[in-house]
């Protein structure tokens, strides 16, 4: 069997996403690799004045990284990649330990738009993060996670319901509630066993950001391993890419002609408005500051945002042999056929002919396919945080994703040649054209 183009990438994208449970895990796996690359991190509380090279801030599940070529005027345009740490799921309740007819069960809120029954009969660990009373009365966190079968939602027995393949119904506050043990409700159990998994006392913990994932691994699957099956495929595939790109363009032999940056945010699921999110400032907030600290005032941070470019990276649709006739006739993305190029006249997506051609042109100097992408016009059509980020920065923007089936699902499906075909055409935009 040849193996396909890519396959390391994808290799390396599989490590990614079994790091990453939670989006305080993937920023973490984010900030890992870009440290490795020589990126150090910034907080808001420090001095930035004359910062060159790659940096980066981490705020809970959000992420925004971006490299200085050494003697970059402050005007330098910005060339950003934005994408979003987090995917739709199942996340615990502040008061969680529930019971009912001798099964002890956890309390879950639906985060997101999820196909309820993905999340039936799979082994369910969890991961997050923990909010710590810290010596001297202050606070802080912990990031946590069970990487074992812990929990599980059951489906309801065929015997029990003959009429289930005619249409599962599923109560969002009845049926979702995961089991975990036998006995009456036991208040504080679950508290008790995340702070034991984090190393330390349930009473130093004073709240948490916890949520239930999939415990089986990645891995490849088809007649020749050609598909990429995973949880929160949507969007760690791009954030991975856009890792990728921005550490390719700091250690080039070359510097780039542009400030390449990654915007990573988090709550894109739930519509971005949070301070993590693509409608918060935390993005133009940061390269503000990065124009400043390198001397430059308000005519150079308009000048950098004038000839700025962003591309809104996230999971496309793949055309579905099942359901043919749900997709338009005429733009049937296929897996391993490269990038699909996402446009929607309405502004779901934020693409133009413009952002078309900048694409397009970008994968010509990589050397990948990309395909384009309208959906049915009788189906409504999703959106990203494109549209979001060009009307906050007013910059032009293109959405792009890689094509895969069983978006929000607990367990997706992509081509394993597309993650790689993304980074080099990422990795071709930040840097020329």
């Amino acid at each position: 069997m040849t193996p396909l183009p890519h396959r390391s990438h994808s290799d390396d994208l599989l490590s990614f996403i079994s790091a990453s449970p939670s989006p305080y895990h993937a920023v973490a796996s984010a900030a890992q690799r870009l440290e490795k690359a020589g990126f150090r991190e910034l907080r808001g509380t420090d001095d930035w004045t004359g910062t060159t090279g790659g940096s980066f801030v981490a705020h809970g599940g959000a992420l925004i990284a971006w490299y200085v070529p050494e003697g970059a005027p402050a005007h330098t345009p910005f060339r950003i990649v934005g994408t979003h740490t987090d995917s739709p799921n199942l996340r615990v309740k502040p008061a969680p330990d529930t019971a009912c007819a001798g099964w002890r069960q956890i309390g879950v809120e639906i985060y997101g738009g999820v196909p309820l029954n993905t999340w039936l009969d799979r082994d369910l660990g969890i991961s997050g993060r923990l909010a710590l009373r810290t010596p001297g009365g202050g606070t802080g966190s912990r990031l946590v996670r069970i990487d074992e079968p812990l929990m599980r939602v059951p489906q309801l027995a065929i015997h029990l319901d003959h009429s289930v393949n005619d249409g599962l119904a599923l109560d969002r506050q009845r049926h979702l509630a995961p089991v975990w043990a036998l006995g009456a409700r036991e208040e504080g159990a679950l508290l008790r066993r995340v702070a034991a998994a984090a190393e330390v006392e349930p009473d130093e913990v004073l709240g948490w950001d916890l949520m239930l994932h999939d415990v089986q691994p990645p891995g490849y699957l088809g007649a020749d391993r050609e598909f990429v099956v995973a949880s929160r495929l949507d969007n760690l595939v791009s954030v991975h890419a856009g890792v990728t790109a921005l550490t390719g363009a700091a250690t080039a032999a070359e510097a780039p002609a542009y400030i390449p940056v990654l915007a990573a945010f988090d709550h894109e699921e739930v519509g971005s408005g949070s301070d993590t999110g693509a409608q918060g400032p935390l993005l133009e907030r940061v390269l503000g500051r990065s124009v400043t600290a390198r001397g430059g005032g308000p005519e150079d941070w308009s000048r950098a945002l004038s000839g700025a470019f962003c591309v809104s990276a996230d999971m496309a649709h793949a055309v579905h042999p099942n359901y043919a006739e749900r997709h338009d006739p005429d733009h049937h993305a296929l897996p391993n056929g490269g990038p699909a190029l996402k446009v929607n006249v309405n502004q779901r997506y934020a693409t133009d002919g413009t952002g078309m051609a900048v694409f397009a042109a970008a994968c010509e100097r990589a050397g990948v396919p990309w395909q384009p992408f309208v959906s049915n016009n009788a189906m409504t059509c999703g959106t990203s945080i494109g549209p979001i980020t060009a009307a906050r920065l007013g910059v032009p923007t293109v959405d792009v994703g890689v094509p895969g089936l069983s978006m929000h699902s607990a367990r997706e499906l992509c081509g394993a040649a597309d993650p790689g075909h993304l980074a080099a055409a990422l990795g071709a935009f930040v840097t020329s054209g």
